[in-house]
């Protein structure tokens, strides 16, 4: 790793990562992107696990591939809103290929990772010049195509805390065809309920697609905060939820689809997290 970062900051922004290359390089073939030296981090031992802490919570390598995080028995056991999001990323191949740190650190709007690691309060370890650091994933994005990142700085895992007991989430997503297209909408959901009343101790709501980078649906989470998990109060909150976003309009989809359908899918997502 700090051969890496080492050839990362001294070559400066000409340099890129390489892990997965299904994005790098085909900007590279169109024309897009023309670098002046490519890292390749996919022999760098360690970065590729996936593993439980001894403190509780389970660490996802930066290189583990977006397949082996669909089918890892220990991420569906433990938090399978996130093998649920792998598995409908793009084709096999592009999974098998793909890694969890290419998708996050091409900070993408439309990730398909990035909702459930949001609603499951996942941090980034990130290892660079200036030595090593923890980043909430929720603070990472800062653009289409932006992040905190720093010269130099390379993602080296993610860590993801125990979801608590009464807990449930799932990941809804829309495009124009099944499989291999880019989402044209992503929520994901969870509640933590208590009790017999379905009252809510905590929720999460995130929405891709619908804004410059992906984001938590702040009014959606504290309606579902407010009481118990009703219909109703379902429903409200997948109202609030497409009035927290913004999405434009381009040669996919209309702006008001867009939020019409995170109406649609926080109130599905919900449901089956329930």
């Amino acid at each position: 790793i700090s051969e890496a970062v080492g050839i990362l900051a001294g070559e400066g922004a000409g340099a890129h990562p390489l892990a997965g290359g299904t994005d790098l390089l085909v900007r590279m073939k169109r024309g897009d992107l023309a670098p002046g030296a490519l890292v390749n981090l996919k022999r760098i031992p360690g970065l590729g696990g996936i593993e439980r802490e001894p403190g509780g919570g389970i660490r996802v390598g930066a290189l583990a591939v977006i397949s082996s995080i669909e089918h890892s028995p220990l991420v569906r056991t433990s938090h399978p809103v996130l093998a649920e999001a792998a598995g409908v990323l793009g084709s096999p191949s592009i999974r098998n290929l793909g890694t969890l740190g290419g998708n996050i650190g091409r900070a993408s709007p439309a990730s398909d990772m990035a909702p459930s690691l949001l609603i499951l309060r996942a941090r980034m370890l990130v290892e660079g010049p200036q030595g090593k650091r923890e980043v909430e994933v929720r603070e990472f994005f800062k653009g289409p195509g932006e992040t905190v990142l720093s010269s130099g700085e390379l993602i080296t895992s993610f860590l993801l805390p125990d979801m608590a007991p009464g807990s449930g989430a799932a990941y809804e997503r829309i495009g124009r065809r099944e499989g291999m297209d880019c989402a044209l909408v992503g929520v994901a959901a969870l509640v933590t309920l208590s009790g017999k009343d379905h009252g809510v101790k905590d929720a999460g709501v995130a929405l891709a697609a619908v804004a410059p980078v992906p984001l938590r649906a702040k009014k959606a989470e504290q309606v579902l905060l407010s009481g118990s998990l009703t219909e109703e109060r379902m429903k409200e909150a997948a109202r609030a939820a497409a009035a927290d976003c913004f999405p434009i309009s381009d040669m996919r989809a209309s702006g008001s689809y867009r939020q019409e359908m995170v109406q649609v899918l926080t109130y599905r997502a919900l449901s089956r997290a329930l």
